[in-house]
């Protein structure tokens, strides 16, 4: 009550009184917090009930004030003060020592204002990095602390300077490990930071500042009367008896403290307060993008960002429930990491294990973003800790494992992150894992030489449809990655010695197989009766086509490949008998859609293999070895071997079973119908398996077509 009052009558002298220049004015008010030191009896009392909060916001606005009216980049006499009278140290060992109860948060707020509302930069003075250095290393330390919320501010404007001039971060990496050993009496600390002393406390090592800023902030010594010796043995005297002696401790080896503000970040990551921890996360992909090496080097060697990034998406995958539906892992919202808040009563669409599952793609999405930004060494040596810590020590056991259910859901997990993962580096190092490294053309001895890419690819082919169809629908994904090892690993590397072609010269024996440019039977393709639902309008003219492909060479003269491309067009389209189709019948469903969106995955395919320089024609066949027998690699052969027995599955006896089907052609256009969401579901039709097949084949078909084609127009256009 009494204190209440005197707050009060404070204000209301301070009021009336004559303004005093800015240096006066400021030195009175950092002298009326000193003498509360010296002059109070009851430490115990909040400081919201003392003057302590007024009188520092007092010297922060004389401060920016003061800023103001001198010229940019002039350090006024107020400043000058702050820095000589090392204020901050003393500030910093109030805050530490809490007293009176609620000076942390005031020293906190204190710092973060005089370090973002000052304009010329502060961090470069050894009196203002070295106590930021030592209040760094008390945010954290305790999580749910009533000081979280002002000591994440203070971390995150420390963050924002170093953005702002990355080589300032030099000083806040300490040269050599430290053992921290209080020495029991707070006086060591309060006669160091008030007499004038440049020793280090033993709170921080000796950062490695740059020489010239260290002279520069060495030598700093503005000229003013020192403050009366009395009132510092006074101060110092009673910071004696001050609450900080309570908090000494036994001497603590800190392994990981080279860089203290990575590692306060990293323990406020796991507040409870999601907020706190969404800020901290911020903080460290700041850090970790900025592009001095040494901080580099000593965020990922010296600091436990890649155990926390690691662990903790080992812990959340671990949480997701066994029973979590693999749809529900495919068709889950867009996750955003800073955005996951979620609310199970509030979701329409919750199913069980959304909570776990939206965390832990929100975490993996935040690994992903912080690699993305990254320094390169940093981002490196991140992605390989994901590789070895995540990748190969949580995932894989989970894709190798037998059971049914166990493989389809971490097939699903793993098809999600594929889809989701945008870093190139992560992404590199996820293509690693699943695929292994080498480039070599495979054999069949050693297709199991990587044993997770031989069974990802054995699951292709699974007597389990759906774990076929997840991981078909993982590898096509994986196959649209900008990443030139994919197809190289998958594909190319079998196919780069050409021996699966039938070289042979030509002979008079072979021109009674063309005739006017066309092999024996074939239509050509404005002719084809297949061809009319492709009307004038639908068309691609020329100019629409990708036309970049390389020039001829002596090496590689271009053949009229006209012909053999109808051959290879008409044997696709007319692989589904005409009775058996259906999508004439249907608009939009023609051979066109097709054309274009080849043509469409060609071209933003072909844009994407410019940037990996790949050559512009194929070896030449006269340097190929073409007596090596031909293995077209893991991957197709298990794509050619399904692909074949479907064909034999449904082509085989295709006309002999239809013919049983009374009103077969009704029958397959309602089915298409139904399927192109064309026609409301109504009584069960029977032979429905049957007739599903026959359209998807039929649209199957189309889509081979289409590809056959536009790649040859595409290879052939001038």
């Amino acid at each position: 009550m009494f204190s209440k009052l005197a707050f009060i009558l404070q204000h209301a002298v301070e009021a009336l009184a004559p303004s005093l220049p800015l240096q006066e004015d400021f030195v009175y008010h950092w002298k009326a917090i000193t003498h509360y030191y010296i002059e109070t009896s009851d430490d115990k009392a909040p400081v919201t009930d003392t003057n302590i909060p007024s009188h520092l916001e007092q010297m922060l606005d004389i401060l920016v004030q003061e800023e103001k009216e001198r010229e940019s980049g002039e350090t006024g006499p107020c400043m000058e003060y702050l820095l000589h009278h090392k204020i901050l140290e003393t500030l910093y060992t109030l805050g530490k020592a809490d007293c009176p109860p609620g000076m942390k948060q005031q020293v906190l707020g204190f710092y973060t204002k005089l370090l973002g509302r000052i304009k010329q930069p502060l961090l470069p003075h050894i009196n203002v990095h070295r106590p930021v250095q030592k209040l760094i290393r008390l945010c954290g330390e305790v999580l749910a602390t009533p000081t979280e919320n002002e000591e994440i501010q203070f971390l995150c404007i420390v963050c924002a300077k170093l953005k702002e001039d990355p080589y300032l971060v030099n000083f806040f990496l300490e040269n050599k490990l430290k053992s921290s050993a209080s020495k029991g009496a707070a006086s060591v600390i309060a006669e160091d930071t008030l007499k004038g002393q440049d020793s280090l406390s033993t709170d921080t090592g000796q950062p490695c500042r740059p020489q010239e800023l260290s002279a520069a902030a060495g030598t700093e010594q503005p000229e003013f009367d020192p403050e009366p010796p009395r009132q510092v043995d006074d101060l110092s005297t009673s910071l004696d008896n001050l609450s900080v002696t309570s908090l000494s401790e036994a001497t603590v080896v800190r392994p990981n403290q080279d860089y203290n503000l990575v590692n306060s970040l990293l323990n406020l990551t796991r507040s409870p307060d999601g907020r706190i921890a969404v800020k901290a996360c911020e903080g460290l992909m700041l850090l970790a993008s900025l592009p001095e090496p040494a901080a580099a080097k000593c965020l990922t060697q010296s600091t436990c960002l890649c155990e926390l990034l690691t662990d903790r998406l080992a812990s959340l995958y671990k949480a997701l429930p066994p029973s979590v539906d693999p749809l529900d892992i495919e068709t889950v919202e867009a996750i955003n990491w800073g955005l996951d808040s979620y609310s199970h009563k509030e979701d329409a669409s919750a199913f069980p294990g959304k909570r776990a599952l939206i965390s832990f793609l929100s975490w993996f999405d935040y690994c992903d973003q912080l690699i993305k930004e990254a320094q390169k060494t940093t981002a490196v040596a991140l992605a390989k800790a994901v590789h070895e810590r995540f990748f190969i020590g949580v995932m894989e056991p989970q894709l190798m494992q037998t059971s049914e259910m166990g493989i389809l859901t971490s097939t699903a997990l793993l098809h999600r992150i594929v889809r989701q993962v945008t870093s190139q580096v992560l992404l590199e190092e996820m293509v690693f894992f699943i695929l292994g490294e080498q480039r070599e053309p495979e054999t069949l001895a050693e297709i199991n030489r990587h044993p997770l890419r031989h069974r990802l690819i054995e699951h292709c082919d699974h007597i389990s449809d759906e774990i076929s169809i997840m991981t078909l629908r993982m590898f096509e994904h994986l196959l649209q990655k900008p990443n030139e090892h994919i197809l190289y690993n998958l594909v190319l590397r079998n196919l780069e010695e050409r021996n699966y072609t039938e070289y042979k010269p030509a002979c008079p024996e072979d021109k009674d197989v063309v005739e006017n440019g066309l092999i024996a039977g074939a239509v050509d393709l404005e002719e084809d009766p297949l061809f009319t639902d492709i009307s004038p309008d639908n068309t691609l003219s020329n100019q629409e086509w990708l036309s970049s492909s390389p020039p001829a060479t002596p090496e590689h003269p271009k053949n009229d490949g006209k012909t053999e491309v109808h051959k290879i067009v008409n044997s696709f389209l007319c692989l589904v008998p005409d009775e058996a189709k259906s999508s004439y019948h249907v608009e939009g469903t023609g051979y066109d859609t097709y054309l274009r969106d080849a043509h469409r995955q060609f071209r933003d395919y072909c844009a994407v293999c410019l940037r990996w320089k790949w050559p512009g024609s194929p070896k030449a066949l006269e340097k190929c070895n073409l007596e090596a027998t031909f293995f077209e690699g893991h991957f197709l052969k298990v794509l050619f071997d399904r692909m074949g027995r479907i064909l034999d599955q449904v082509v085989g006896d295709l006309m002999v079973r239809i013919q049983r089907i009374q009103d077969f052609t009704p029958k397959l256009l309602l089915v298409r119908k139904r399927l192109l969401g064309l026609e409301p579901e109504g009584p069960v039709i029977d032979h429905l398996t049957l007739l599903e097949g026959v359209i998807v084949l039929e649209e199957f078909c189309k889509e081979l077509a289409a590809i056959a084609f536009v790649k040859y127009h595409a290879s052939s256009t001038p």
